[in-house]
């Protein structure tokens, strides 16, 4: 998922907006973000098979080949729209037809309902891959997949987690205020790497100790669609930054401290 340092236009006050307008934005922004907080803790079940009813690896398996191309589709879904959405000239392009506060709620809500569809038409392909039969190197990778996932968590904290996902631009507008300019910061975890973020996801993908063939392709085909967005990203928040992006990328690691 996109959610590091943002890069997005900045919303002027909505000096002639109606009552009912700034009330109907902050509402949408409210509801898109319940949403997408449900599909994050659902997210956490699917892919730890943890409480939730469907899970990476429950549901009637079809054929390993038709399992594997309804699967991409799904996936290639939200790579499209989560990547598309998140480039400055769609951006843009949003701005000219809706107001920019706005924009990353609406990005917000169509890729929870793009996860949505894909946790609800997943197909298993229950084949295994690894087992760990010893319960405490078990209950050890376990514990390691939730933390991944409590980083993902603490990291969207550290930049923001309110703006990340649209609450603060809504509730500025609102109240009739200009959006504050974007600063670029490094709190925490983003000194010592540059997508804290993206390694939390990594984590919790693949720390399973029962890793089977569907778990196995949504692990890899995400891996991979992460260092696509790494790329995009960056490329961004060089545009934005300049110079002060280079140079942090240059003194700070991509996801692991001291190796890359």
């Amino acid at each position: 998922m996109s959610i590091t340092m943002q890069t997005g236009p900045n919303a002027a006050p909505p000096a002639t907006a109606s009552l009912a307008a700034r009330l109907f934005t902050l509402c949408y922004g409210a509801i898109a973000y319940l949403i997408f907080f449900g599909t994050f803790l659902y997210a956490v079940g699917f892919v730890s098979r943890f409480i939730v009813p469907k899970t990476v690896d429950s549901g009637a398996a079809s054929s390993p080949m038709t399992a594997l191309l309804v699967n991409l589709v799904l996936m290639s879904i939200f790579a499209v729209q989560h990547s598309g959405m998140a480039r400055q000239g769609f951006k843009k392009l949003f701005a000219r037809f809706a107001s920019p506060a706005i924009e990353r709620s609406t990005y917000v809500l169509l890729a929870s309902l793009t996860l949505i569809l894909l946790f609800w038409l997943w197909q298993p392909m229950p084949a295994v891959v690894w087992h760990i039969e010893n319960p405490v190197v078990a209950g050890v990778v376990t514990a390691g997949g939730f933390l991944g996932w409590l980083i993902v968590l603490y990291s969207t904290f550290l930049i923001s987690h309110f703006e990340l996902f649209g609450l603060t631009q809504v509730v500025t507008h609102f109240a009739g205020r200009a959006a504050e300019p974007m600063k670029f910061k490094t709190p925490g975890l983003y000194r010592l790497i540059r997508h804290p973020i993206y390694l939390g996801f990594i984590i919790a993908f693949w720390c399973t100790p029962t890793m089977t063939l569907g778990h196995l392709l949504f692990a890899a085909v995400t891996t991979a669609y992460i260092f696509v967005g790494i790329y995009l990203e960056e490329r961004d928040l060089v545009s934005v930054f300049g110079d002060q992006y280079r140079r942090y990328r240059e003194k700070v690691a991509m996801l692991v401290p001291g190796v890359f």
